[in-house]
């Protein structure tokens, strides 16, 4: 555990001095594209909340932990598609060939939001709060762009508590033992073109390049950079009960390597699916998910690291759970009709 300790310290202040991935990493995107784009707020018919956790590295004291909430509603959406009259036959297909050989955009609506997000990893803790707003206009009768933007506050703050030095000054973390802390305004834009068989989106967190001097140091040159995302999918009916969804993302961070996502998911009706990611040169999960009323959901994934950092004699894999649930829900869906 020495090991990891120091291995720990000296990842902690990389975070801080240095223009590193300063965002989590989630697996399951492809069920919440909302937690990394705003321009999804509102885009389904009912208010979608969503809450989740991520363990990295389970059983290794420190190891990167996120817990996320999300919510987000239409306001003043119109969906002539689809009606409380017009649900299928029993045993039909809700989301058969038929549905989308029917499917039209929604005239123009509005969609408001709110994102929690709480990041710890080792002595770092980072809470960011937003709230977002989207305007979704139809450009055809089956396909929709949106625009939206977020706005908020971002927390860092370090534990000096749990840090153990041969010098008990360090320029980089201060003195003392006690937690500091720095909020700074928080920001996020983005776009997404939607239809019936296909996404794609660009985002940008953290807009604002800001300087975090949690110490009084000229070694801690911590910036708060902008992380660009960009992501895309195509959904294929492989039969009537089962469509197939590959999708990538592409996410850039200055002074960082491209980072890229590669998802496949099979869903079988509106009843369950499952799927893998790879992560280019970093690893490969597996996912399954069921929706189990029309107003209740769950998704699982996990993850094995291939990073060659010095953790990974000691990487256990890593957790993540999806909890949804759809409120006000009149149409009765039980799963999305715009992002699957």
């Amino acid at each position: 555990m020495r090991l990891f300790a120091k291995a720990m310290l000296v990842f902690t202040l990389f975070c801080l001095n240095a223009n590193a991935q300063q965002r989590p990493h989630y697996t399951q995107y492809i069920l919440n594209n909302y937690i990394l784009n705003p321009a999804i707020s509102g885009i389904e018919n009912y208010t979608d909340l969503k809450l989740s956790v991520r363990n990295q590295w389970v059983g290794i004291d420190g190891a990167p932990t996120t817990y996320y909430g999300s919510l987000h509603a239409p306001i003043g959406k119109k969906d002539f598609n689809t009606s409380p009259t017009s649900m299928p036959m029993k045993g039909q297909n809700p989301r058969g060939r038929q549905y989308w050989l029917e499917y039209q955009a929604a005239p123009a609506h509005h969609g408001i939001g709110l994102q929690v997000m709480n990041y710890r990893t080792g002595y770092i803790n980072r809470f960011s709060g937003n709230v977002t707003y989207a305007y979704h206009i139809p450009l055809s009768i089956r396909t929709t762009l949106a625009a939206g933007f977020g706005a908020g506050i971002l927390n860092v703050s370090v534990d000096r508590s749990k840090i153990t030095l041969a010098n008990p000054i360090d320029p980089a973390i201060g003195s003392g033992t006690g937690e500091i802390r720095m909020t700074k305004p928080d920001l996020s834009a983005g776009l997404w073109l939607y239809g019936s068989n296909f996404f794609f989106g660009v985002s940008a967190q953290q807009i604002l390049p800001t300087r975090m001097p949690l110490v009084s140091s000229s070694l801690n040159k911590s910036t708060l950079v902008p992380h660009l995302i960009s992501t895309a999918g195509y959904r294929f009916s492989v039969s009537e009960d089962i469509s197939l969804l590959p999708s990538v993302m592409a996410r850039y961070i200055p002074s960082m390597p491209l980072f890229t996502d590669i998802n496949i998911k099979a869903q079988y009706r509106d009843l369950l699916w499952i799927g893998g990611n790879a992560r280019i040169s970093e690893g490969f999960s597996a996912m399954a998910g069921l929706n189990i009323s029309n107003t209740f959901n769950i998704g699982y994934s996990y993850d094995i690291s291939r990073t060659r950092f010095m953790l990974s004699l000691m990487q256990r894999g890593t957790h993540e759970i999806i909890i949804g649930f759809l409120l006000n829900n009149s149409y009765g869906d039980t799963c999305p009709r715009n992002v699957w």
